[in-house]
């Protein structure tokens, strides 16, 4: 045992994650903000997960395998969260809130309004063409991949996200021009939905809460600290009432949770709990996971989500989603204990987290095309069509393989995946970065050298 001690106690120094050892040491922790990327990282990763799950293993979505029956280890609190993509997303959300937000709001509370003005315009143009550029491109590589016929494979496996998923190639090249336009168009309206890229459902409710954070500081901006938080809160709560209005009642409770978790970030109140981080974070974060899990459907059928449910009837706001209220709830507990502890936004800033959060974004782009076409070809490359029978109707598909084929086939694709979304991010980002400056230098004032309309003289 004094071995095992030790050895503990070395791994501990060597991943530097003791404690700090004064208040400068805790100030110094709670001023870095690395720690959203190390978040936004696991996110993507875990979305990836519900993908998976959704693909292979439906039978963790569920709670239990029937009422007041019998779970599986993966059916259970926190294990479950590889099937909860819901939860990440919000988690994607909130930390989209608290980034926008964090340069903005410090320079007000120095004081510094017209520069922090600044900084919300700017912000809100670039977040703009930021998130259309890549997704645009992610967009068109599907089509393509659509138009070769590679989503074949998963069109006829049984791996249910798979073939709900793949689109199927269009009549003609013609036909399938005027289809991309389609998708690139309904992935930025109301109700959104992308045919050759299922997950960018998500991106329009990330640009809409952008646009919420813009327009809730341009407000709020000139107001003290504490009436501007608590300007945010009024809205966090008023948006539970107007937020299905827009498509997600979730997208506002959430960006404004962002913004006043920058808010908190930029206070001491971080600093005066920190000596307590021990404490309070393990249980909170504990809590969040639960919340976190909670099941899509079939809430009834276990005691912890039965509880869960009951609660929900009598707290939830009206228009409150049911599979997403206690996940969300969840996501904001979590990120809130984040940015109270020194510990967590130190564990969170481990490099190779760091990493993950550089890549996250183009993950979340190219998961779903490489699911749909490599994976599938690893996975069903020596397949068979057999007759399975589903809801009644019988349909001849690939069999899922067994476990022994997963363990083989799933390491090659994740490190060709993740290589794919290092060269995305290295290779291919940079450009969409470029044509964001160029379009600044172009429409910003001053980079109009031949107005519209003529300007005035006086």
């Amino acid at each position: 045992m004094p071995s095992a001690v030790s050895l503990l106690s070395t791994y501990v120094d060597k991943a530097n994650i003791n404690p700090p050892p004064s208040d400068n040491g805790y100030r110094k922790a709670l001023q870095d903000t690395s720690w959203a990327d190390g978040l936004r990282g696991i996110a993507a990763v875990f979305v990836m997960f519900s993908h998976m799950t959704m693909a292979f293993a439906r039978w963790i979505v569920i709670p239990s395998y029937g009422k007041n029956g019998p779970a599986h280890l993966m059916q259970r609190p926190v294990f479950r969260l590889v099937a909860q993509g819901a939860a990440w997303v919000a988690v994607f959300i909130i930390l989209s809130g608290f980034v926008n937000s964090l340069k903005a709001v410090k320079l007000a509370r120095a004081g510094r309004i017209e520069p922090a003005l600044s900084n919300l315009a700017t912000s809100s143009f670039r977040r703009s063409f930021r998130l259309v550029l890549p997704a645009t491109a992610a967009t068109i590589l599907s089509w393509f991949i659509t138009q070769t016929g590679a989503y074949d494979t998963a069109k006829k496996s049984n791996a249910y996200w798979l073939y709900t998923t793949s689109p199927n190639p269009s009549s003609s090249w013609g036909t399938a021009v005027e289809d991309l336009v389609h998708a690139i168009r309904t992935t930025w309206t109301y109700n959104p939905e992308n045919p050759y890229d299922q997950p960018q459902w998500a991106l329009l409710y990330l640009l809409q809460g952008s646009m919420f954070v813009f327009t809730a500081l341009l407000v709020t901006i000139n107001l003290a600290p504490r009436w501007r938080v608590l300007t945010i809160m009024l809205l966090y709560f008023w948006s539970w009432n107007w937020g299905i209005k827009l498509g997600d009642p979730m997208v506002g409770a959430n960006v404004f949770t962002g913004i006043i978790l920058a808010e908190l970030n930029h206070s001491e109140y971080p600093l005066r709990f920190a000596r307590f981080s021990p404490f309070f974070a393990p249980p909170l974060v504990a809590c969040a996971l639960v919340f976190m899990s909670f099941p899509s459907q079939f809430q009834d059928w276990v005691p912890w989500s039965n509880l869960l449910l009951r609660w929900y009837w009598r707290i939830a706001p009206q228009n409150a989603e049911l599979m997403r209220f206690w996940p969300t709830v969840g996501a904001q507990i979590l990120t809130f204990t984040v940015v109270m502890s020194p510990h967590l936004r130190r564990a969170l800033s481990h490099r190779w987290l760091l990493w993950l959060g550089k890549i996250s974004f183009p993950l979340y782009l190219l998961h779903g095309s490489f699911m749909r076409s490599l994976l599938a070809w690893l996975l069903f490359a020596r397949a068979k069509l057999t007759e399975i029978e589903e809801e009644g109707h019988k349909y001849m598909r690939y069999p899922l393989p067994g476990a022994p084929t997963f363990l083989v086939v799933m390491p090659i694709f994740l490190l060709i995946l993740f290589t794919a979304t290092h060269f995305w991010a290295t290779k291919v980002e940079p450009h969409f970065g470029t044509i964001t400056k160029t379009a600044e230098d172009i429409m910003f004032v001053g980079g109009d050298k031949n107005p519209t309309l003529p300007v005035r003289k006086d």
